[in-house]
């Protein structure tokens, strides 16, 4: 079950990198009304029906999950942000790749918490099928960062080693922290 922000996203960036998308960028933006989220990939892309049938919680694209035919994540999300008064879009072409942006207002009391979004980042960003992953987080108020998987490779090496990884996580948890640093709620 998806109970934060960040259990969204990590499905959605998952769905890119299971459709085969070599780029894929993730904005989360949280303004002073609004959190802003946005996944574009550059993956297989679907046809209208298809996205039609993805906003199904009864349809999930064959062999995708291994012993159930249902795919919860899009339907899950439509219905938080229908809840909640927000905005969903699902574009997508063939061929070209998929974008998802929903937003949600902070002050509403269905909208899900934003969650652990710095353990969410670190996971996207060592998941083995994760090629080119580009992170732009806001908030207003507080500025900006923006993570790059193949710089933070280029520094960090491989994703492979405990020791790698940790550094990984404990830079992106700086990262929210700064962001949050003098600006509590």
């Amino acid at each position: 079950m998806h109970i934060s922000l960040s259990d969204y996203l990590l499905d959605i960036v998952q769905n890119s990198f299971e459709a085969g998308a070599s780029h894929v960028e993730l904005t989360v933006d949280e303004g002073e009304r609004m959190i802003s989220c946005t996944v574009a990939d550059d993956g297989k892309g679907m046809d209208e029906a298809t996205q039609r049938r993805a906003l199904d919680p009864f349809y999930s694209e064959d062999g995708k999950h291994r012993g159930r035919r249902v795919g919860l994540g899009l339907p899950f999300l439509q219905q938080a942000v229908d809840a909640a008064g927000g905005v969903f879009a699902l574009e997508s072409e063939v061929g070209v790749g998929t974008t998802v942006r929903f937003s949600f207002d902070r002050k509403h009391i269905d909208t899900p918490p934003l969650g652990d979004l710095a353990l969410t980042l670190s996971t996207l960003i060592a998941h083995p099928k994760a090629q080119h992953l580009l992170v732009t987080r806001s908030r207003a108020g507080s500025g900006s960062y923006t993570l790059d998987r193949i710089e933070l490779l280029d520094v960090l090496g491989e994703f492979e080693t405990s020791g790698s990884l940790n550094l990984l996580r404990h830079y992106v948890a700086s990262q929210e922290t700064d962001l949050h640093a003098g600006n509590e709620e």
